[in-house]
């Protein structure tokens, strides 16, 4: 059964030790931030802080910070089994006949299960502030230098003016005053391409931000999904049924019911105002720059809502473990377009764009380079600064070892690319905002197909004998 809120995945949590509530008063200026990074750098629990300095509504951070979480949140044994269960639903049959037809039907129907249903009400609608206030929020501060408080785990909902589909997407908030934030819609998102199409009319852009809701529907406004594809079917897919949505009180547009507080609004076309700087993922300040301007019309809420925030800095922090579901969720389809890929690793040092790493099951001269061609067009992979490949026995999960492979298998004049091509817009060391170049090293064990005139030398291996022989007197030797 899915968590039917927030407050239910939280009592989840708690009963399995892996949340701590804080009673004593917490500054949600840079102390809930200084709190939490040690706490998630420890490997430790969610917190609940119940009385955040300045509002009388508890703030919880960290919920997702670790596999075990990250794991329960999704209800499930293993990341892995989610990728394989979409693939064996998304997996393409072509009936033929009335009875290829007839086999179909069940998972068309199980489909049509996953979409999001319209209802009157829900408990987002319990308070309803025509006059709203953002103060009353514990909206945290996380980092000195950070421009102001930030929205940090919303999700915010746009329509597309020209098809009308919907999309959620997770951009983070600067909260200018107490009615309007920023809206730090990166260039390659869903939600600018939006702001562009409106702005292009003369027209207003209505935004619903929801903020906490289960956490499958919380987690689904980050996936990397395709253009078109509503991030509420997903999280349909991921709870094992719809989410309900209810309509705004002053905006066009659906909002999970179960959500704990929805701020309503609009940005307006032109407008834009300096927004940041803000301590971002990557380790460093992504830099001020100008960004749409939300304005909020109206906010509503639970009777007694929590605030969920997350904190972003130095990894590891809580988005590594959400951005490493996602590779486990979408390696299965990337391995579907490339079925010689065996594994992939982003690594969290990575955070996310900067590094992945690769293994393949090489069948020619220049498959690795083929990879990474392919990677570079491809969704977001295409932000991918660097690219490793490996051979498909190397454990790319063991960063040690990919690094041995690196160190001993490449010939850097003959096995390293750079190309130039698009960035993430955090990407700062980059001469261009959101272009660059991008470098691919292939780490695999070369070959006379490869062009390679010498003998490539066997890895150092105990005779299996030798192993069977120690494995039977392991005891004996008193360990």
């Amino acid at each position: 059964m899915a968590y039917k809120d927030l407050a239910e995945f939280i009592s989840a949590l708690e009963k399995k030790s892996l949340l701590k509530r804080i009673a004593a008063q917490a500054d949600p200026e840079l102390e809930i931030a200084e709190i939490n990074d040690r706490v998630v750098k420890s490997a430790g629990p969610a917190l609940l802080f119940e009385d955040p300095k300045g509002s009388k509504i508890p703030c919880a951070v960290n919920l997702f910070g670790s596999w075990e979480r990250m794991k329960l949140a999704l209800e499930v044994d293993s990341l892995d089994d989610i990728g394989e269960r979409m693939m064996e639903f998304l997996e393409p049959e072509m009936p033929t006949g009335l009875l290829g037809k007839l086999k179909a039907l069940p998972k068309l129907k199980k489909l049509s299960d996953w979409f999001p249903k319209t209802v009157k009400s829900g408990p987002c609608k319990e308070q309803i502030f025509r006059e709203p206030d953002l103060n009353a929020i514990p909206i945290l501060k996380t980092w000195p230098l950070d421009g102001g408080r930030f929205i940090t785990l919303p999700m915010v909902f746009t329509r597309d003016p020209e098809t009308g589909l919907r999309n959620c997407g997770m951009y983070r908030m600067q909260v200018f005053d107490s009615r309007t934030t920023g809206m730090h819609w990166h260039m390659h998102k869903d939600g600018a391409r939006h702001f562009r199409k409106a702005e292009a009319a003369g027209k207003r852009l209505e935004v619903a931000v929801a903020i906490g809701s289960d956490p499958a529907t919380m987690y689904s406004a980050s996936a990397p999904l395709p253009e078109g594809i509503d991030e509420m079917l997903l999280a349909g897919f991921l709870r094992g049924e719809p989410v309900e949505m209810v309509k705004c009180e002053t905006v066009d547009l659906e909002v999970p019911a179960n959500a704990e507080i929805v701020l309503e609004g609009y940005c307006e076309p032109g407008e834009r105002r300096l927004e940041g700087p803000f301590g971002d993922h990557t380790g460093y300040y992504s830099l001020a720059g100008m960004f749409p301007v939300f304005h909020v019309t109206c906010m509503t809420m639970r009777k007694n809502p929590v605030y969920p925030a997350t904190i972003v800095g130095k990894p590891p922090m809580e988005d590594c473990y959400m951005a490493k579901a996602t590779e486990r969720i979408f390696l299965p389809l990337i391995k579907k377009q490339l079925p010689e890929i065996a594994d992939m690793n982003l690594p969290m040092e990575g955070v996310f764009h900067n590094l992945a790493v690769v293994s393949i099951d090489k069948r020619y001269p220049g498959h690795a380079r083929k990879i990474m061609y392919a990677l570079w067009g491809l969704g977001q992979m295409s932000f991918t600064k660097t690219i490793i490949v490996v051979d498909k026995w190397v454990n790319v999960q063991d960063i040690s070892e990919v690094l041995w492979r690196v160190g001993n298998n490449v010939d850097p004049k003959r096995d390293v690319v750079i190309v130039e091509g698009p960035l993430d817009v955090l990407e700062h060391a980059s001469d261009i905002p959101a272009y660059g170049g991008k470098m691919g090293i292939d780490a695999t064990k070369k070959t006379p197909a490869d062009g390679f005139k010498r003998e490539w030398p066997p890895d150092i291996e105990m005779s299996p004998e030798v192993k069977a022989l120690v494995d039977s007197r392991w005891k004996e030797y008193g360990f």
